[in-house]
């Protein structure tokens, strides 16, 4: 079961998206530096498809993208519900997993971000990072890590 302790509509997350961002609890990864260690525990309330449709109703006109942030520990349900997303309410569907490998179906994302993080590497935003950001073009994962980085003028 899937267990979400928050959520709120974000701007970075994911490129070019209005995106509703849940975090989700019960992670199994526990990197050193986290900024959310309070998610590694079991908290939080069920995130089901009646929770989806009830925050999507709140945000319909002003999303266009909704985030799984984490979910690791039960990667099959994180699937299940972002097909749910994305075939009821037709809206892009991104995943912010800590792991480094792709999940084994990735057809119902539109982005994924896959790794750890690292402190020694840092996040998206810097080029040292060991995390990466894809857009799904057709199954296929492109990398657009490179769009975090901004360019100081």
């Amino acid at each position: 079961m899937l267990k979400y302790y928050n959520y709120d509509i974000v701007f970075q997350e994911v490129p070019d998206e209005v995106t509703l961002a849940v975090n989700l609890s019960n992670c199994p990864n526990h990197c050193p530096g986290c900024h959310s260690p309070h998610l590694c525990k079991d908290i939080g309330n069920k995130l089901d498809e009646e929770t989806i449709s009830d925050m999507i109703s709140k945000y319909n006109k002003s999303i266009t993208c909704f985030c799984f942030m984490g979910g690791d520990a039960n990667q099959d349900e994180v699937i299940k519900m972002a097909e749910y997303v994305h075939k009821t309410f037709d809206k892009k569907v991104a995943w912010y997993s800590g792991k480094q490998t792709f999940p084994k179906d990735i057809t119902p994302f539109q982005y994924l971000k896959l790794g750890p993080y690292n402190p020694k590497y840092g996040g998206l935003d810097k080029k040292t990072t060991n995390q990466r950001m894809y857009k799904i073009n057709n199954t296929k994962p492109v990398d657009i890590t490179n769009r975090f980085w901004r360019k100081v003028i």
